[in-house]
């Protein structure tokens, strides 16, 4: 405990300021290197908080909240849609004109910022199993496997996996139905993919239930 108000402490110095569970070192690991401080000024002069929240939470269930995301994974995303990796009429014009700076203090803006909780997981028998087990059958990997125990995010080996509990149902959906589709495939290894090919429209459903509540 001395530990973890000690690096809480000396985030809220630094101006890092976050208001999540975890320790300092998970909280350092998901803000990256950018600063917050000037992430708030340029996420607001580059319009990202008209459409994600000022304090990183959408109101709208077709834009992803992004507070309490990691840094690492929101940089990768914008990396994306400047190459064409990824793309979204707005967020491919939005993200072409950013410099690393701006990705990094954008980033460490949102992911400092408290993410909402689901209401509640909805008790969907088939859904939490496929977020915990997955379906070896199908090759399906267990959502907590990438995603971490209750869906918020994980970096490991180099890749940064994102946080997807408390997500908006709608965007998740969308989501998963543009990774079956193929209309995005930016995932490491197209493992996403791979994975809702396998999902029916059904699990889709029940799935982003499920996740939003988390």
């Amino acid at each position: 405990m001395r530990f973890l108000a000690f690096g809480m402490l000396a985030l809220l110095v630094s101006g890092k300021s976050v208001a999540v569970d975890e320790d300092a070192s998970t909280i350092s690991q998901r803000i990256g290197s950018g600063d917050p401080a000037t992430g708030r000024e340029t996420s607001a002069s580059e319009r990202c908080q008209e459409c994600h929240g000022q304090d990183g939470n959408s109101d709208d269930g077709r834009i992803p909240s992004h507070a309490g995301q990691y840094a690492g994974y929101l940089i990768k995303q914008l990396r994306d849609f400047q190459s064409g990796a990824r793309k979204h009429p707005v967020m491919s014009v939005i993200a072409e004109d950013l410099s690393e700076a701006d990705m990094a203090d954008i980033a460490a803006y949102f992911a400092s910022q408290k993410r909402r909780q689901g209401s509640s997981a909805e008790e969907n028998a088939a859904a939490k199993n496929l977020f915990s087990s997955g379906d070896q059958a199908r090759a399906i990997e267990a959502c907590v496997n990438c995603h971490g125990e209750g869906g918020k995010g994980r970096s490991a080996d180099n890749v940064t996996y994102p946080a997807i509990g408390g997500q908006h149902k709608t965007y998740l959906s969308g989501q998963l139905v543009n990774w079956k589709l193929g209309e995005r495939s930016n995932s490491p290894g197209g493992v996403m993919n791979k994975i809702a090919k396998a999902l029916t429209d059904d699990e889709i459903e029940a799935l982003s239930t499920y996740l939003s509540g988390l």
